[in-house]
């Protein structure tokens, strides 16, 4: 017996949105294309997944999509180390092949080399 199923969704349903590839990985020094500071990617989001309060507080003329990879970052600049939440399209390699000098790097990541940080063992999954 042949059976064909059709599935519809339900009023008011939400649709997951479109996941673009992820341009860096964890691990990899990166540069903002707009403002002066670079960092170390330790996490990843194939989408936008923080508050809204701060997408908003974002100009909106430099508001980036949201259906695109966000990157967690150990990141620095002249003053200071931070994290850093950023769109994939305000990001670019960082060719420096300087280490990045935030303190937590040494309690997330191994040795630097070749312009990447190797993730401690008990941090992957």
């Amino acid at each position: 017996m042949d059976r064909t199923y059709s599935f519809s969704r339900p009023a008011g349903a939400l649709e997951a949105p479109p996941v673009a590839r992820a341009s860096f990985a964890i691990g990899d020094v990166v540069r903002h294309r707009i403002f002066d500071f670079r960092g170390v990617i330790f996490d990843v989001d194939p989408v936008f997944a923080n508050s809204d309060e701060w997408y908003e507080s974002i100009p909106e003329d430099l508001r980036p999509p949201k259906e695109q990879p966000f990157y967690h970052l150990l990141a620095e600049n002249a003053e200071s180390s931070y994290i850093a939440y950023v769109s994939q399209q305000n990001l670019e390699a960082d060719d420096s092949d300087e280490p990045v000098d935030h303190p937590a790097i040494r309690g997330m990541f191994e040795a630097y080399a070749d312009g990447r940080y190797a993730l401690k063992r008990q941090h992957r999954h």
